[in-house]
C-alpha cells in the first residue's frame, strides 16, 4: 500500500474505533524517519488498548505488519511503526503534554476524511 493510502487507511480505522481528534500529518519534507504521522486520542487506557489492537488487526488486513510497537503495556501512549507511517495513540493528557502537532507544526495536515 502506498504511504498516503496507508495513512488514510490507519486514520479511518482509528476513527471507526471511536478515536477522537484523528490527525494525519505529512512530515515527508521535514522528517527523514517517515512520511506520515497519524495521531489520535483514546478516551481511557482500556479504549486506547482496544484501539491499538483493532488498528493493528485492520492494518494486517490491509497487508501491513508493524516493524515496531511501543507502549502497549503502559497504554497512555502507543506507537505503531509501519515504516512510511507512524501511528501515535495517546490519552488526552499525554497528547496535550507532548503536543506532537505543535512539534511538527510545519507539517501540512492531510484532509483524510474527505479523501477516504
Amino acid at each position: 500500500m502506498e504511504p498516503t493510502q496507508k495513512a488514510i487507511y490507519a486514520a479511518q480505522a482509528a476513527s471507526d474505533g471511536k478515536a477522537e481528534n484523528v490527525v494525519v500529518l505529512d512530515v515527508d519534507d521535514i522528517s527523514n524517519v517517515t512520511h506520515y504521522y497519524v495521531i489520535f486520542t483514546g478516551l481511557s487506557t482500556t479504549h486506547l488498548r482496544a484501539l491499538a489492537k483493532q488498528l493493528e488487526d485492520k492494518m494486517r488486513e490491509g497487508g501491513d505488519k508493524p516493524t515496531r510497537i511501543d507502549g502497549t503495556h503502559s497504554a497512555n501512549w502507543v506507537v505503531y511503526d509501519y515504516g512510511s507511517v507512524v501511528i501515535h495513540g495517546m490519552l488526552e493528557e499525554t497528547r496535550k503534554h507532548y503536543d506532537l502537532e505543535r512539534l511538527w507544526g510545519d507539517a501540512p495536515r492531510v484532509d483524510w476524511e474527505n479523501i477516504a
